[in-house]
């Protein structure tokens, strides 16, 4: 009998499942701070215990998320003799919709709608119109910073139902499909929706001709802060020639999600997402990313809100 441990929420019905697989698993569950790993082979988790000699008999860990980036310093991450296996792919279509709302939510100055109701007032009539009237998002130009199964769930959305040109950027260009996990009917894995394919080194190339910016990629030491100063500055210069006004106003910037993974924008033009739609007005940039950005936990907050799903459980 091969022994799996279960340190996640999961309820019976779901424990049932995984026992269905095989007459040779004996599957258990348990807190992670309190679980006895010493007989675990298998473990399926969303935090891993911080003493591995806890599990000895462990080979494989199936963890709940998909960005491992918090597993960097963890010992299991380090052991190669234990595969580690994630969940990408399946948050990609729940985590895209979350970014269409904001892109729309953004778009028609939801925010700023907000606050005024806030007040319990409404602005006097000649100043409704350059508040409230919206920015188009059919026929935008979408850039996606990390073609992977969110960028291009996010794609086939923007593509499909608002004709959005997308451009992508992916660390190899050449390598257009995703083997990855894609429910039929969603994502892009033959890679055939982008107009054009980018490297990162010519990221400021598709900074410049976008109109909304997500960014995609996977928390690593390569991608770290890879939005800096020279392609902050790739935005905002077109943000100028396209709106004399938005070096006062500032560009909304707002995912681990991005537009303009947010309050409900921080995973979309990161710096994980933080995105942009090019001319709005600071008002946003209240809404969206508060000042000092979003801390590590704070972004790690909304991409689990965003990611809490009903049929996420069932699907990993």
């Amino acid at each position: 009998m091969v022994n799996v441990l279960v340190t996640t929420a999961f309820d019976e019905a779901r424990l049932d499942r995984l026992r269905r697989i095989s007459p040779d698993l004996t599957v258990t569950r348990a807190e992670a701070d309190t679980a006895d790993y010493s007989r675990a082979e298998i473990l399926y988790a969303g935090a891993l215990p911080h003493d591995p000699g806890r599990a000895p008999g462990l080979k494989w860990v199936q963890v709940h998320m998909a960005g491992v980036n918090g597993l960097y310093e963890h010992p299991i991450y380090a052991n190669r003799a234990i595969a580690l296996t994630t969940a990408s792919g399946v948050h990609a279509a729940t985590v895209a919709e979350y970014a269409i709302t904001a892109l729309l939510a953004l778009a028609h100055r939801v925010p700023r709608m907000v606050e005024w109701h806030g007040r319990g007032t409404w602005p006097p009539d000649e100043q409704r119109w350059p508040l409230f009237v919206p920015t188009a998002v059919r026929g935008a130009t979408l850039g996606v910073i990390g073609y992977g199964s969110i960028g291009r769930e996010l794609a086939r959305i923007a593509k499909t139902a608002f004709a959005m040109r997308v451009l992508a950027c992916k660390r190899d260009p050449s390598r257009r499909a995703d083997p990855g996990y894609c429910p039929t009917g969603t994502g892009d894995p033959e890679g055939a929706l982008p107009a054009a394919w980018v490297s990162p080194a010519q990221l400021p190339d598709l900074l410049t001709v976008s109109d909304v910016v997500g960014l995609w990629a996977p928390v690593t030491r390569v991608t770290h802060q890879m939005i800096g100063a020279r392609e902050r500055g790739a935005i905002e210069k077109t943000a100028s020639s396209r709106d004399p006004d938005s070096n006062k106003r500032a560009a909304a910037s707002t995912s681990r999600s991005g537009l303009a993974r947010s309050a409900s924008a921080s995973k979309l033009y990161r710096g994980t997402g933080h995105g942009r739609i090019r001319g709005q007005q600071t008002l946003l940039d209240r809404w969206v990313l508060p000042p000092g950005g979003w801390s590590p936990a704070e972004a790690q907050q909304d991409e689990d809100a965003a990611t809490n799903e009903s049929e996420t459980d069932s699907r990993v």
